[in-house]
């Protein structure tokens, strides 16, 4: 059978019989866990013709999640700093193919993936399958609405990077539009909201009272940033920060505050319309712009994958191997898995750090699996957390770091740590001499260019 067809297609073919022999791992999803993982795989089994790698993604690029909310505030150039899948690919012994996943068919051990067009409607790639011998599932998690009024016709949620960049356009077009008109700023005209305080909403708000400013200063003088320009965290928990150490959320508390972010904590959003946000308390605010940053949940795709077990929020269930519960030929690991380890009441949470944890037990595990050896299970490690909030801004707490304590850290020092967690993404990624080199040169180009994005 050919390894990729069109889904109308029952051809089979001996063409590329020797490829064909290999044993073929599809991952789907590129984001930090699944692109570490091909990259390695890539660079141990591709590269020495051991196995057939194939890489699957909806985007054609791939940028750090966590870092979602600089550039939704504009302080960081998705087009600069975005991967291309198929260079890495092309340099670490993997294919890239393009689309979204729609299917699976277990039996034939088939992955089908829709048909791709471009802004003008053409198509670029046709509805494909192609087949595995080992399905990885790692297309992360999507915002969760609640079912609540309003929010996927009136609020942004950042998911992806063209979201986060239709936030930012929309945040630059509201500052210009409010210094060409002829009156004054009305209020409300540049009120942000955020529902959600957890790490997305607290870091986008501390990142927007700083790039908002850097914004106004390129000319925009009409607008005075501490009196028109108002962002609003909303959370209907009891504090900002609710999976996180409370010491750690009264100290992102005090920086808030410091910033002068207007935090409502037990403010339950029950509705959001063009003009702002209703609160089930019957208040009402005016805002021109809502991120809804209030949950996660998994795709809608995992629900239709030839009846694979599901969790409550539409993740796939999975074994201590991180294999599937109903099929062992199929992975699945990072915000789109369900695993709740032994002695446990919570599942695994959905953090960049457990989907690198995860990427690393897997690169053994499914050679292992193809060396026909027992798979071992996967412990997670929680080493803490780190938010940043601004610059120098950041807090957190480090697990185990010294006799099993944990370590609270902020200011300076946490803001570089939590800097050397996206480094530790890309040294995964590119090894450490293309790590220095391009650290070195956006060094250099940040003293020539401005430090927001204008358009």
């Amino acid at each position: 059978m050919m390894d990729i067809a069109p889904r109308t297609s029952n051809i089979v073919s001996t063409a590329g019989a020797a490829a064909s022999r290999l044993h073929h791992i599809v991952i789907v999803g590129g984001g930090a866990g699944g692109l570490e993982l091909a990259t390695r795989l890539g660079d141990k089994l591709g590269r020495k013709g051991r196995a057939k790698i194939t890489l699957v993604d909806r985007s054609r690029t791939h940028v750090w999640k966590p870092l979602l909310h600089e550039i939704a505030a504009g302080s960081l150039n998705v087009g600069r700093d975005a991967l291309d899948y198929l260079a890495q690919g092309h340099g670490h012994g993997f294919q890239f193919r393009y689309g979204g996943m729609t299917g699976i068919d277990r039996s034939r051990r088939l992955v089908h993936l829709a048909a791709t067009h471009d802004e003008d409607g053409r198509e670029i790639t046709p509805e494909r399958s192609f087949a595995y011998d080992t399905l990885v599932v790692a297309i992360g998690s999507e915002g969760n609405d609640f079912g609540t009024s309003g929010v996927m016709q009136n609020a942004i949620m950042l998911d992806t990077p063209e979201q986060a960049q239709r936030f930012n356009r929309r945040l630059i077009n509201a500052c210009i539009r409010a210094f060409a008109q002829p009156g004054p700023v009305q209020p409300g005209q540049l009120h942000v909201a955020i529902i959600g305080a957890g790490a997305t909403g607290a870091e986008l708000a501390a990142e927007l009272h700083h790039t908002t400013r850097e914004l106004v200063a390129y000319g925009l003088d009409k607008i005075d940033p501490d009196k028109d320009i108002q962002i609003s965290l909303i959370e209907a928990g009891d504090r900002i920060l609710p999976a996180l150490p409370e010491h750690v959320a009264v100290a992102a508390g005090k920086i808030l505050e410091k910033l002068h972010i207007d935090v409502r904590t037990r403010a339950q959003v029950i509705g959001i319309t063009p003009e702002g946000v209703k609160l089930a308390s019957g208040a009402f605010i005016v805002s021109e712009l809502v991120v809804w940053a209030a949950g996660v949940k998994g795709p809608a795709v995992l629900g239709k994958l030839d009846g694979l077990e599901v969790s409550p929020t539409s993740q796939l269930v999975v074994k201590p191997t991180l294999q599937t519960t109903r099929d062992d030929n199929i992975f699945a690991f990072g915000d789109c898995s369900y695993f709740v380890p032994a002695g446990q009441s919570r599942p695994v949470p959905p953090r960049a750090q457990a989907a690198h944890q995860q990427a690393s037990h897997l690169v053994a595990q499914i050679q292992r699996r193809m060396n026909g050896q027992p798979l071992r299970d996967y412990v997670y490690r929680d080493l803490g957390t780190l938010v940043a909030l601004g610059d120098p801004g950041a807090v957190g707490s480090l697990m185990g770091m010294v006799a099993g304590r944990n370590i609270f850290v902020e200011g300076r020092l946490a803001r570089l740590m939590y800097l050397s967690l996206h480094k530790m993404h890309e040294l995964a990624l590119h090894g450490a001499a293309k790590v220095f080199l391009d650290t070195a040169g956006r060094l250099l180009t940040r003293r020539s260019e401005p430090r927001i994005k204008l358009h």
